[in-house]
């Protein structure tokens, strides 16, 4: 299975990405973990991916687009992958997709995550992040045992820069604006399927499974 998860910010990819990429046996590559990895190294692309996701921003094409290039040269895809954060534009996915048909490796399927912006402001600007193991909590839907600390490392919870409420505006406006396009472009490559992710985690996961087991 060769995956693209497609859907707004908030939309529940991450998650949803863990449980299907165990589900198929298939790595899940996220470009968020690997930006995430970089920002906490302080390593050249760490700072310049830091000065846009700070604002809400997308990390240049150029960079994202030759990080993702080095990950698919890797030798853990034999089953195939899951792509989570990538491709964010059109013109990304079409970088995609040169350098798959390269492989003579085309992609099975775009899943779309759709969820109602008041849902998306309400997930991420409740969200909690520990800087130190990477865990995420919620204020309301996933809250920590104790209030403010990790469950895992004990760490105190941080709201990440991009979940402040003005920055999700801002994230919003960005994905209607670049990223939104790529439901089209997938719709027209045939390869679109759409779930709704609204509900619980595990109800949502089956519905992905169950739409993707019909993938040929």
């Amino acid at each position: 299975m060769r995956l693209v998860l497609v859907g707004a910010p908030g939309a529940g990819k991450g998650t949803q990405a863990q449980f299907l990429a165990a589900h198929f046996g298939i790595p899940h590559i996220s470009t968020g973990d690997i930006f995430r990895a970089n920002l906490k190294g302080n390593t050249p692309l760490g700072l310049e991916a830091k000065k846009y996701m700070d604002k809400g921003e997308l990390v240049p094409d150029s960079v994202t687009n030759d990080m993702v290039k080095d990950r698919l040269n890797q030798g853990d895809l034999e089953n195939g992958f899951l792509l989570d954060g990538y491709p964010r534009n059109v013109a990304q996915a079409e970088v995609l997709r040169a350098v798959l048909a390269e492989k003579n490796t085309p992609l099975h399927a775009a899943l779309e995550l759709s969820v109602d912006s008041e849902e998306i402001v309400t997930r991420l600007s409740g969200r909690r992040s520990c800087p130190n193991c990477q865990r995420t909590f919620h204020v309301v839907n996933e809250k920590p045992a104790v209030e403010g600390i990790c469950d895992a490392c004990q760490t105190a919870l941080v709201q990440r820069d991009d979940d402040k409420a003005e920055v999700i505006a801002r994230r919003l406006e960005v994905y209607a604006e670049q990223t939104e396009p790529i439901i089209s472009f997938y719709r027209n490559e045939g390869l679109l399927i759409t779930i709704s992710a609204t509900g619980p985690v595990n109800e949502i996961t089956d519905s992905a499974i169950a739409a993707l087991s019909r993938v040929k």
